[in-house]
């Protein structure tokens, strides 16, 4: 993939969760390369100062920015958000679903939190899918979709059962997306899942092992140009590598009969380890 054709000055991107770490760093490097953004996180201080750096950095300033506090979990507000952006510029090129919320954590959470996750983390990135996707259909313009998912959503590690949850069926969805467009005739669009690594929210105090939010911006550029659906970050303590012995791992739980999540079972996790590093 040329990167070109969804960050170029005649590209529009859209981005959820764009007042801080990931998000910021998808809208700072969109607007860097002359993209047209349309920023969109919870109102707040935060966004209002993202805002302000895009403009300060874009070619064109505050005629390629477009700033949009609204909650992804509302349908109601990504249709209007929905309206005012292809008003104002026509299209979509990059649709980058990473607004996210932690809430909760295991079983006993109550069932609110469940539903705040859901909404959030799955059903915002369904939301704002069908809300642009049949505009990425109308044109002959390459357009992308990328939805983060997480390591968690995949290897299900014990204690953040929630998150787990969320990210488990963005996943899902996202390969099921993805081969559904891929399928249509002629198509423009692909569909693509990135699955960080652990990312510092704050690059101005980076905790040792994570890796900056712009560093898994470039890995994700790097990933798209190679035309990956999976794009697999690591991180300054684990490896790609690792990455993949973990995940065949939990895959074998199914195929050699252990019992779930044997990475952290007492009679596994010792074999686990040294399988895994």
């Amino acid at each position: 993939m040329d990167l070109d054709t969804v960050f170029s000055p005649n590209t529009v991107a859209v981005i959820t969760g764009a007042a801080q770490g990931i998000g910021r760093a998808a809208c700072l490097h969109a607007a860097s390369r002359g993209a047209s953004v349309c920023a969109v996180d919870l109102p707040g201080d935060r966004l209002d100062k993202t805002v302000e750096e895009l403009i300060g950095i874009s070619p064109r300033g505050e005629d390629a920015i477009l700033s949009t506090p609204l909650d992804v979990s509302d349908p109601a507000q990504i249709s209007q958000m929905r309206q005012t952006l292809l008003e104002q510029f026509g299209k979509v090129s990059f649709l980058f679903n990473n607004a996210v919320t932690r809430i909760g954590h295991g079983h006993g959470a109550e069932i609110s939190e469940w539903r705040q996750a859901m909404d959030t983390n799955f059903w915002g990135c369904v939301y704002l899918v069908q809300a642009f996707l049949p505009a990425m259909k109308s044109t002959e313009d390459p357009s992308v979709i990328v939805n983060v998912g997480s390591k968690q959503g995949i290897t299900n590690p014990p204690a953040h059962t929630i998150y787990n949850v969320t990210k488990s069926a963005l996943k899902t969805y996202t390969e099921a997306l993805e081969h559904e467009i891929r399928s249509e005739p002629e198509s423009q669009i692909s569909a693509h899942l990135l699955i960080p690594g652990w990312t510092s929210e704050n690059e101005e105090n980076v905790k040792k092992g994570a890796w900056r939010p712009d560093q898994v911006i470039d890995h994700m550029c790097a990933g798209l140009e190679k035309d990956l659906f999976y794009i697999l970050c690591p991180d300054n303590e684990v490896s790609i590598e690792m990455d993949h012995k973990r995940i065949a791992w939990g895959a074998g739980d199914i195929i050699e009969g252990r019992p779930p999540l044997s990475r952290w079972h007492p009679d596994w996790k010792e074999k686990a380890s040294k399988a895994c590093t």
